[in-house]
């Protein structure tokens, strides 16, 4: 049986952070092999909890425009999927933003994501300082931090907006100023129990993101493993490249370690409907 490659969630210029244009990603995936390359462009309406936008948004006109022209001319090549990113936030104002954004567009598939604690992305630093009585920067208890985090990972799931992909469990711990950032199975069971057994009963597709320095893929293998164990069978694989350089990065890593958890397959959502390809 053909081994399918597959990069699901990446982003290009029509999101803020991209840095090569879409058309030259979908060349250079193609150069690489892929079979399933899906773009997943931010849309980041966690922001709008904000008095003031800190950046623009994605068009999402001229994005989904260029995109599906670009898809149309892979036809038979190279299977593109058109996607997005929803960036998960406690407002009801986002929420309504991602369920227009959806009912208008139609993505063939969206990750769920977690990258902002009240419209502040943990990227820039500030989620885990507080503020002390003499007015200088305190780093917050590491506990205190991922604790919250897990909490909006568990709210994310139960959005009314649909979602395909379960993006980049442990974004938190990419940034944290701590002498260890890790954020390991074992400590945080009852969490991870929570937000793994809803992933399985909801039938979504957690991610293997190999956008991290230190290890193969987030969520760490710990915690890949404990998914397997309580049933989950759906996974992709994401380089969450943002430019052409990174597009399937790690790939062969990531299939050995899930391959060795028991996984065989990777999952690529299109349309509502989920592909089964042998890793």
């Amino acid at each position: 049986m053909k081994k399918f490659l597959t990069d699901i969630h990446t982003h290009s210029k029509y999101s803020f952070d991209g840095q090569s244009e879409l058309a030259e990603m979908l060349a250079v995936a193609h150069g690489k092999g892929i079979d399933f390359y899906g773009v997943s462009e931010h849309f980041d309406y966690d922001l709008l909890c904000l008095p003031v936008l800190p950046r623009g948004l994605t068009d999402a006109e001229a994005y989904f425009h260029g995109a599906r022209r670009l898809q149309g001319d892979y036809e038979g090549a190279m299977n593109v999927l058109v996607g997005a990113e929803f960036s998960y936030a406690d407002d009801e104002k986002a929420h309504r933003a991602y369920e227009e954004t959806y009912k208008k567009y139609r993505p063939d598939f969206i990750v769920n994501s977690v990258h902002t604690l009240h419209g502040e992305d943990y990227y820039d630093g500030g989620c885990y300082y507080t503020t002390g009585g003499n007015g200088d920067r305190v780093l917050r208890d590491k506990r205190e931090v991922y604790e919250e985090y897990l909490g909006l990972v568990e709210r994310s799931l139960l959005v009314s907006y649909p979602y395909d992909i379960v993006g980049h469990i442990g974004y938190v711990t990419r940034y944290a100023p701590y002498a260890d950032a890790s954020m390991p199975y074992e400590e945080y069971a009852a969490r991870f129990d929570v937000i793994l057994k809803t992933i399985v009963g909801k039938n979504k597709i957690l991610e293997a993101n190999t956008s991290v320095r230190d290890k193969t893929f987030l969520p760490t293998v710990d915690i890949f493993r404990r998914y397997f164990e309580l049933g989950g069978r759906n996974v992709s694989l994401a380089s969450d490249a943002h430019g052409v350089d990174r597009i399937a990065e790690k790939r062969e890593e990531a299939v050995r370690k899930l391959k060795a958890i028991g996984f065989t397959h990777v999952t690529v959502p299109c349309k509502g409907e989920y592909i089964k390809l042998e890793m």
